[in-house]
């Protein structure tokens, strides 16, 4: 398919798709999907090898939040049953995050409910990173705590944060349709004000919310011009009690295709599957690491997720591997710009002092762009049998997209984990 062999070519050369050719990677059919992901694939490899980084959720603060974001079980307003607590203290997030990192995750995520953080919330997550980096040196941190003002950014980075997360969730046009309590405007100032200080970017989009095809490219079109280093991809979980309970517009094979079409537009951008992928993806979670390079660890911040013994066997058996603290993620010129900034990449151990090694670490098979063959762009070549019509995952599959009834029994709402008396799910 020209249209694949085009963007292979511009993938490998950091060069942005045109608008209609990212459109028309969401409307390719069911019979071109293999083709679609080998094509990403082979983008994906470039820059990021067979690795697979893990990272892990630590929620600090859960449920309560004064926003009125219509996807979140957090939200003003819900009802949806989740685990309610305030802040956990330094030593419990600590050993929470120990549990992630026990189980190969190299990025812990710090996240907490709220409109954004005071200036007291932000001495308390320092402390937090402290205890954690004092446990894990080598481990990345990564702050979500929602809206910043000035100054905070900055406390942060100094606190020893590596990144810091904010997703734009949808496009511009249709951001007041999900959320009224805060602009798109917020969110795009908070992610620079994270880069500004030094800090890498993370930042992505929640598909299944109705949105179109143009959507969904308005809005990755957007991250590409922000330029974050890591780029979630999550799927609605439909959590009862919200106002999107009921909105179950996904297939697997739509997942995929969006997955490939961020590649396309982020070719050399760490891009993560997230929430979502277990009860939308299902049976074709494993193709989907041809095109993301990067995943969370067992639950999210109030569902259940996979269990991590079943994550790290699913990516063993896709022939993939799990990505060390001794390499870096991103690929050279990325990590060197980020060292540039004055932050470490995160992306190794703490041996060596900071981000020195970045440069020297890229990808082994990172290829330059004038390096690349004219004859290896084709895609690869991928049994057709090689994936079901219809993914079946043990459960109940939810009904065709589009309709409005209800799937609980794919969503799981968390009971473990930190603020629990359990053990988390790592």
């Amino acid at each position: 398919m020209d249209l694949l062999n085009t963007l292979v070519e511009k993938g490998l050369r950091r060069e942005t798709p045109t608008r209609e050719e990212a459109l028309a990677v969401l409307a390719t059919s069911d019979d071109e999907l293999l083709d679609v992901v080998a094509a990403a694939g082979k983008v994906r490899r470039a820059w990021f090898g067979r690795r697979v980084k893990l990272n892990y959720l630590v929620n600090l603060k859960s449920g309560l939040c004064p926003e009125d974001c219509s996807y979140c079980s957090q939200r003003l307003g819900s009802k949806s049953g989740i685990l309610k607590y305030t802040w956990l203290k330094p030593e419990q997030a600590a050993a929470a995050a120990g549990a992630g990192v026990a189980g190969g995750a190299k990025r812990v995520c710090l996240v907490a409910s709220g409109r954004g953080p005071t200036d007291r919330d932000v001495d308390r997550v320092s402390q937090t990173i402290a205890a954690i980096k004092e446990e894990h040196q080598d481990v990345e941190i990564c702050a979500c705590l929602g809206l910043l003002s000035d100054g905070q950014a900055e406390r942060l980075k100094d606190a020893g944060a590596n990144a810091y997360n904010h997703n734009l969730n949808t496009s511009e046009a249709t951001y007041g349709d999900i959320t009224t309590t805060h602009t798109y405007a917020d969110r795009v100032s908070t992610v620079q004000q994270a880069q500004a200080a030094g800090m890498s970017a993370c930042s992505g989009l929640i598909a299944g919310m109705g949105e179109s095809d143009e959507d969904l490219v308005d809005v990755v079109f957007s991250l590409r011009e922000l330029d974050p280093d890591s780029v979630p991809v999550n799927f609605l979980i439909p959590i009862e009690g919200t106002p999107l309970a009921g909105d179950w517009n996904l297939t697997p094979q739509r997942c995929l295709r969006i997955l490939a079409m961020v590649r396309f537009v982020c070719p050399d951008v760490e891009v993560r599957l997230a929430g979502g992928r277990e009860i939308h993806l299902r049976t074709l979670q494993p193709l989907a690491l041809n095109l993301a390079n990067s995943i969370f660890l067992g639950d999210y911040l109030t569902t259940e997720g996979q269990s991590g013994k079943d994550d790290l066997a699913m990516i063993a058996d896709a022939g993939f591997e799990v990505e060390g603290t001794d390499t870096t993620t991103l690929p050279a010129h990325r990590a060197d710009a980020l060292a540039a900034a004055g932050s470490g990449c995160g992306g190794h151990g703490a041996e060596g002092g900071g981000c020195g090694p970045c440069g020297d670490a890229a990808p082994a098979d990172a290829v330059p762009a004038d390096a690349v063959p004219a004859d290896a762009v084709s895609a690869d070549a991928v049994p057709a049998d090689a994936v079901p019509a219809q993914a079946a995952a043990g459960a109940a599959v939810p009904a065709a997209a589009g309709t409005r009834e209800s799937h609980a029994d794919l969503v799981a709402v968390r009971r473990r984990g930190a603020g629990t008396d359990l053990p988390p799910n790592a």
